[in-house]
């Protein structure tokens, strides 16, 4: 089955506006069932440059849930905060957001004491990083004694009001085998799975695809279906071809510097080298001067 490429922003969004979809798929990663799921999308404008074609606005979102899930206790609720990200500068963007999120009175229950609803984070990643070459990670909070090791439940109030659990997807780990349903749904992020050069339709295999996930697929069908959709597509490309050629650009700039320094550098060493040199002859001329006068003085001495 052909889908839209969900690595492009504006079909992840797309994908995740159907609250039902949104509601399997962030279950599926997280491992709990999510009962109620409300939408609250933060969004940023960005201009196409003035060397693309059309000067229109593409919205690229990072996307945040506040969700009700089901517990063994009976309910609770969190914020799940999903970022993708193309490039590892994005660590520092992920960091002053996940700031915002613990600073806002947004993320609170209970309006009397304002409690503070505990963070989920999901990460997309499309690079490479120091992490287990695994497709998914989880990266949990541990509670122990540091005295003899016990281990206790990570529940409570304030551990789960101050730490946050984390679910990191590596997009280029994807292409390995299947090896459980979660595996098997993100399967439409697989890169190797890529119809034609745009990059924009991928082909995946539907009988693999657990059946109660489908709407998902589905879904990304919809979108690729949609000329919209493929006309923000291609606006996208052009934004992050104008982003990589003003990367070279200030990369190339910035060896330019480089070099320039390096240059000067060895300018002023070669003159503090030149002046070292006139100083030690200097040294040795004075040196010989002494060494003269008092050979004249030893004569002088002599002949009287």
């Amino acid at each position: 089955m052909h889908i839209a490429n969900p690595i492009y922003d504006v079909v992840f969004k797309y994908m995740l506006e159907d609250n039902k979809v949104a509601k399997l798929f962030l279950s599926a990663i997280i491992g709990e069932e999510i009962i109620d799921l409300d939408f609250c999308a933060q969004e940023r404008n960005v201009e196409l440059p003035k060397s693309a074609k059309e000067n229109v606005p593409l919205t690229v979102c990072r996307t945040d849930f506040s969700a009700k899930i089901k517990t063994e206790e009976g309910f609770k609720t969190v914020i799940i905060e999903l970022q993708k990200a193309k490039y590892s500068t994005d660590l520092m963007r992920f960091r002053r957001y996940l700031g915002l999120h613990y600073q806002s009175s947004d993320n609170t229950f209970d309006a009397k004491q304002e409690k503070a609803r505990q963070i989920y984070c999901i990460f997309f990643l499309d690079y490479g990083m120091d992490l287990p070459a695994r497709p998914v990670l989880k990266v949990n909070y541990n509670v122990y004694d540091v005295y003899n090791g016990d281990e206790f439940p990570p529940s409570g109030e304030f551990v789960s009001g101050l730490h946050h659990c984390s679910w990191i997807i590596q997009i280029k780990r994807l292409k390995e085998k299947r090896r459980n349903d979660l595996e098997k749904i993100l399967s439409v992020f697989d890169q190797s799975k890529l119809t034609d050069s745009t990059k924009h339709i991928l082909d995946v295999d539907e009988e693999i695809f657990p059946e109660e996930y489908r709407q998902i697929i589905r879904r990304l069908r919809k979108a690729m279906e949609d000329q919209d959709k493929r006309r923000e597509m291609e606006l996208e490309d052009e934004i992050v071809k104008e982003i990589q050629d003003k990367e070279r650009q200030i990369e190339q700039m910035s060896k330019t510097i480089a070099d320039k320094d390096q240059t000067i550098a060895d300018k002023d060493q070669t003159i503090a080298d030149k002046d070292q040199t006139i100083a030690d002859k200097d040294q040795t001329i004075a040196e010989l001067e002494k060494k003269i006068a008092e050979m004249i003085k030893n004569i002088k001495t002599n002949n009287r």
